[in-house]
């Protein structure tokens, strides 16, 4: 059997991404190893068949943390020759690219985001400089590429003039789930309830505009599942503004149990803010959980994301993130009941369509071409 190491900095328990194409790899014939980052939290992956190795960092984030990771990273490849490597983002990018030239097998580099047009990373100029090199070294030498978004794929063949093959973060089935009670996510009866769940609750997410549209808001309640680095201030922010007992916050937690509970709510909060380029071009997962959980979005005007949600009719788009804009879109499903019967119609058939076992596919031709 053919192996495959499959590298990456983020939590690999939550990271459904990096989850689904292991499990292709499986299905294609490949003997799978994941290579992450241990991280406080993290949950087991008890009876999988993909063998993970988390490393150890005794740092959280910042130069240190990435310089260390990368260091052990390539000494735990050098002893695991493989027949294909994939690497996910521009943090595991080069000592993947190293191993692959050194036993001179196929690499693809899966890129989860424009990585160099993130949010804040231009202001901090040593460390933009210090990723942009990489990139510019490497990714002309990369034969195999897949990302998120056409529009990001499109950035990449301008800079680098390779072609990206574009595979959505588009969710695996639900089926076999069971929903969680609407009690159990903090609703009443007769409430609308919203989710709003992510693994990067971050700023320029719209996570502060939410908070501050619950104040205008009868009859709603929210649930927040995920983290980030506002996630705690949100929290505070709640209860400063009185809304804590409209607002259910629930920490990250394995997708199979979170789907569980955005399966029981009424509607999707998908609020990126146009913050940056990567963001400007982004396809959350969460606007896919949504439509696999068959709840219709409410969404910010990002042109991939407005894309989806026009194509299939399956929710609202936002003017621009404010809490009055968001109050208004959530007051409206709340109130007129045929909208939202209407939206959630076409949320169940867009979730018949946006499927992985069809968006699988590309990945899959992708992969006859590396490995025949």
């Amino acid at each position: 059997m053919r192996n495959a190491v499959i590298t990456v900095i983020s939590d690999i328990s939550t990271d459904q991404r990096v989850l689904k194409h292991a499990s292709l790899l499986k299905e294609t014939g490949f003997d799978v190893t994941v290579i992450g980052r241990r991280i406080g939290g993290s949950e087991e992956l008890p009876g999988s068949p993909i063998r993970t190795l988390r490393l150890r960092i005794p740092f959280k984030k910042g130069v240190l943390m990435y310089s260390l990771f990368n260091l052990r990273l390539f000494f735990s490849l050098i002893v695991r020759k493989a027949d294909l490597y994939v690497a996910n983002d521009l943090d595991t990018l080069l000592p993947s690219f190293l191993i692959s030239r050194l036993y001179r097998k196929p690499l693809i580099y899966d890129s989860h985001e424009y990585f160099t047009g993130q949010h804040g990373l231009e202001e901090r100029r040593l460390k933009y400089h210090v990723w942009k090199w990489i990139e510019k070294r490497l990714l002309p030498h990369i034969k195999w590429m897949i990302t998120v978004s056409a529009s990001i794929a499109d950035i990449y063949k301008k800079e680098y003039g390779i072609t990206p093959v574009v595979v959505r973060n588009i969710s695996s089935s639900p089926a076999g789930i069971s929903s969680r009670s609407r009690s159990e996510a903090g609703a009443d009866e007769g409430d609308l309830l919203a989710v709003f769940q992510g693994s990067g609750i971050n700023p320029g997410r719209g996570a502060e505009e939410l908070i501050e549209a619950m104040i205008l808001t009868e009859g709603v309640k929210l649930l927040i599942i995920g983290t980030g680095d506002v996630y705690e201030n949100i929290k505070r922010l709640a209860m400063f503004r009185g809304v804590s007992r409209k607002v259910k916050f629930l920490q990250r937690m394995p997708w199979e149990e979170m789907m569980s509970y955005t399966m029981c709510c009424d509607v999707g909060l998908s609020l990126d803010k146009d913050t940056c380029i990567n963001q400007r071009y982004s396809l959350p997962n969460k606007l896919f959980d949504y439509i696999s959980a068959r709840i219709p979005v409410i969404a910010s005007p990002l042109p991939e994301i407005s894309s989806v949600v026009t194509e299939y009719g399956c929710g609202i788009m936002l003017g621009k993130v404010t809490p009055e804009e968001i109050a208004e879109k959530l007051m409206i499903l709340k109130e007129d009941t045929a909208l939202l019967d209407s939206l959630k119609k076409r949320a169940v058939e867009a979730s018949s369509e946006l499927t992985w076992e069809k968006e699988k596919i590309t990945e899959q031709d992708l992969l006859r071409l590396v490995i025949r």
